[in-house]
């Protein structure tokens, strides 16, 4: 069943919340390899929040 686009961007901001939070943790304890992976998550995620054009303007019939 597909989810309305405000549904959906409301799980990729909590996507990008989660990320935000272990990225504290990590750079707490200096994890390079994690910070580097937590900011390849966070720009696949923004790049699916931020798409041009939204995906509403596709869906209008």
């Amino acid at each position: 069943m597909p989810i309305s686009e405000k549904e959906y961007n409301g799980n990729l901001l909590d996507q990008l919340t989660l990320l935000e939070r272990i990225e504290i943790e990590a750079e707490k304890d200096n994890a390079q390899n994690v910070l580097r992976l937590i900011a390849f998550e966070k720009r696949a995620v923004e790049r699916k929040l931020y798409q041009k054009p939204p995906i509403s303007s596709s869906d209008d019939n």
